[in-house]
């Protein structure tokens, strides 16, 4: 007698199947290219070639041309981000507020304005109930109210840097502390970076941060003036190392590791648009002969860093005195994009970083889209 399997189940592996979404421009110059199809696109994760299974064409909100063999539900309705960095309210900053309502903004999107005092979130209702005029002016004297009161330390501290210049052997102590709170009150913490990328991945559709930084500047010796002091305090060796040290301040490293970031905000498919004011703060200056001082560029770490966290999320960077100019570029290049998709061959969830990489076959085109995403 032949007793049969208490189990005679067959035995099968489970697959997961992985649809990873890439959002990409693709400019001649700064026109928007609509006419490319599925078969001009190439797409590598990690150097290898992957099949891509559909493409949508997408202006603004609106699904233009689909091509594929799997029909996805791409969410299309946006996230904005203003992200305001900035130590003076500029008049360019309001007209940029003013054109976006105005030309940018559909039912249906999202808004999230930070300014260095608070965040404000709109809700959806209100955006869609209240005029445009009305939100736009309350938005703007609230932006104004916060930067000037968000700000009012910073300028007070870079007044009081100013008036030590140069300093002697009773101030150079003050003169470092005030370094080192200068340098609090501006410092990017990574903690903070990763929870506000957490907050928008939680969010459906495109994400859109327009970053707004203005040029951060520090008083300094010209060289001449410089020259004179260290040849005054010669015998006083105390003097000089406490100056070399205060003045290393002025090198400022970043306080946070740019590669992870990078990656984080990718993953999250985040578009950064890092928008840099090149006029630099505003202060009432008294006090010492002018011809003493130079007004160093302190921007040029951090200005590397969000340039790169804009490169790898597929963001633009833009440099200019004009806010608003600024903005009605990186606005119009946000607004038309391919939606690509694929499925991973030998997808494993090892946690670690992907790269994408996206070529149009035919053609000299600038593209930009993610870096690639995490595999969890």
């Amino acid at each position: 007698m032949i007793m049969a399997p208490l189990f005679n189940q067959e035995i099968k592996h489970q697959v997961s199947v992985i649809n990873i979404e890439v959002p990409v421009r693709v400019f001649k110059g700064s026109t928007f290219i609509d006419d490319l199809t599925i078969h001009d696109f190439e797409l590598f994760e990690d150097g290898k070639a992957q099949k891509i299974e559909t493409v949508y064409l997408i202006k603004k909100t609106d699904i233009k041309r689909e091509q594929g063999n799997i029909k996805f539900r791409p969410e299309v309705s946006r996230n904005f981000v203003l992200l305001f960095e900035v130590t003076d309210y500029l008049p360019k900053l309001g007209d940029s507020i003013e054109y976006f309502f105005n030309e940018v903004f559909l039912p249906g999107d999202h808004l999230t304005v930070m300014t260095p005092q608070k965040t404000y979130n709109f809700k959806k209702k209100a955006l869609e109930v209240l005029p445009k005029e009305e939100i736009t002016n309350q938005l703007k004297e609230k932006l104004r109210k916060d930067i000037t009161t968000g700000n009012a330390e910073y300028k007070n501290l870079l007044m009081e840097l100013h008036e030590l210049m140069p300093p002697d052997e009773e101030t150079i102590r003050y003169f470092r502390m005030i370094l080192k709170r200068l340098e609090t009150l501006r410092s990017t913490k990574e903690e903070e970076l990763i929870k506000f990328s957490d907050f928008l991945k939680s969010k459906p559709g495109p994400k859109h941060v327009f970053l707004f930084y203005q040029k951060e500047v520090l008083p300094q010796l010209n060289p001449s003036a410089l020259a004179q002091l260290i040849s005054m305090n010669q015998d006083n060796q105390a003097f000089l190392m406490e100056y070399y040290d205060a003045i290393e301040f002025y090198k400022r490293d970043i306080s946070f590791n740019i590669d992870k970031v990078k990656k984080v905000f990718s993953d999250s498919s985040i578009s950064i648009h890092f928008l840099f004011i090149t006029k630099p703060t505003s202060i009432n200056i008294t006090g010492i002969q002018p011809h003493l001082l130079n007004w160093a560029d302190h921007s040029e770490d951090i200005y590397s860093a969000f340039r790169e966290m804009a490169q790898a999320t597929g963001g633009i960077t833009d440099n200019s005195a004009n806010a608003s100019s600024s903005f009605r570029k990186a606005a119009a290049a946000s607004e038309n994009y391919y939606l690509l998709y694929y499925q991973p061959k030998n997808y494993q969830a090892d946690g670690q970083f992907k790269t994408i990489k996206v070529k149009i076959k035919k053609g000299h085109y600038s593209i930009t889209h993610r870096s690639g995403y995490i595999a969890d």
